[in-house]
């Protein structure tokens, strides 16, 4: 068995096993997808876990979810029917609930209580309540936008209209000043104020344009090609190959920079400029050279030194490599990405891949698992770790079309 072959098959067992643990655990408020389990321990939060724990909501996690559940559900209609019948139901049902949420005041947050009001843990961890501007949008917004106008495509909603106006307002709001990163903070024009000029709300946004070209929505795709050459003009440093996050600033998110190669890639047509495609993957590779520290990739290099900023090594950045490397190595041949693709493939499955249950570690250190939550505590609904194999298993397809390994 080739590699190809090899990968292809390990990935659509991990999804396929990683989507049949979540669909078997109880949802939470009668539809919400539920993913709180400590990776190190195995425990289920509990109400003693305060905002671990079930009587707080993600917004961020189910939009996710919701993005990651139908579009699995597409593979594994041809490959596993009975399991893409139970993703189609989780589907409907979060779509529901989570449309219910958006449409009052056209936003969603980033943790609701059990009450289902919007509220955030502040640096102090204390519980406040979140405030609503109409005019400000969040990654919440993003992540929830893109879930719906999938699941509204996927399944021939009426409401997909209004979805996509959802998403544009998010796009605008990028482009205008009006875009909030930091979700732990009141949303407000104070906020804004002190905001760093980051690329990341351009790349979470980029996820969405593969989801839009294939599903026909070609008049919602303008900004793609805005953002990925907003991203280079302004962020790539070209001696170094690397992102900065901020312009003029040393930090580098180098798990960012992949991810944006594989946006980016996952977008871009077969006849996209050699020039560019050259870039995206000198950002990888150049990437993955310097956050690779082991056990995974750092959060954080400085452009300056090359030196890693972070102890910390998510388990994301890995999957999302995997994708990059993967859709590089589609377009060009090259021994670098596929070098690049092999080696956090083998990172993944042999130091954070759990197997069973299967889901990877959140993050660990040079000395191995550490309870350090990334972003939220929910465990990945699919979305890091199973749309970015997933989007591999398509380019092993492509790149051996005889392989056909049905998982389970």
């Amino acid at each position: 068995m080739d590699f190809f072959e090899e990968a292809r098959t390990t990935y659509a067992a991990a999804n396929a096993g990683t989507l049949y643990w979540m669909l078997r655990r109880p949802m939470l408020g009668g539809g919400f997808l539920n993913t709180k389990q400590n990776s190190l321990t195995l425990n289920d939060y509990g109400a003693e876990d305060g905002v671990r724990g079930p009587d707080y909501t993600y917004g961020w996690i189910q939009g996710r979810g919701l993005e990651a559940v139908v579009t699995h559900a597409e593979l594994f209609g041809a490959e596993l029917p009975p399991l893409a019948e139970k993703l189609d139901t989780a589907g409907r049902r979060l779509y529901a609930l989570l449309a219910a949420l958006q449409k009052p005041d056209g936003h969603a947050y980033f943790c609701y209580d059990r009450d289902m009001r919007a509220v955030y843990a502040d640096q102090a961890n204390v519980v406040q309540t979140q405030e609503k501007p109409a005019l400000i949008y969040t990654y919440s917004d993003a992540f929830v936008a893109k879930g719906l106008v999938a699941a509204a495509s996927r399944y021939g909603l009426q409401d997909i209209a209004d979805h996509l106006a959802y998403f544009d307002r998010v796009i605008t709001a990028i482009e205008t000043g009006r875009f909030q990163m930091d979700e732990r903070r009141p949303l407000s024009l104070d906020s804004l104020a002190v905001q760093a000029n980051d690329f990341g709300p351009r790349m979470i946004l980029l996820g969405a344009a593969g989801m839009l070209k294939r599903a026909g929505h070609t008049a919602h795709l303008a900004f793609a090609d805005r953002f990925i050459a907003h991203v280079i003009d302004r962020h790539y440093d070209a001696a170094t190959g690397l992102l900065r996050n901020v312009p003029g600033e040393d930090n580098c998110n180098v798990g960012h920079g992949i991810e944006f190669v594989g946006f980016a890639l996952d977008y871009l047509a077969d006849l996209a400029d050699p020039a560019l495609i050259e870039t995206l993957e000198r950002i990888l590779v150049s990437s993955f050279k310097k956050g690779f520290v082991g056990p995974g990739i750092t959060l954080t290099v400085s452009i300056k030194t090359g030196e890693a900023q972070s102890p910390y090594c998510p388990w994301w950045s890995l999957p999302e490599t995997i994708r990059s490397a993967a859709l590089a190595h589609e377009r060009t041949g090259s021994a670098a990405s596929l070098s690049v693709w092999k080696t956090a493939h083998a990172a993944f499955f042999e130091r954070y891949w759990r197997g069973t249950p299967p889901i990877a570690y959140q993050t660990m250190t040079k000395d191995g698992p550490v309870d350090f939550v990334p972003a939220t505590p929910d465990l990945d609904p699919g979305y890091h770790t199973g749309l970015s194999l997933l989007a591999a298993i398509h380019a092993a397809d492509r790149l051996k079309p005889q392989t056909r390994t049905v998982s389970g």
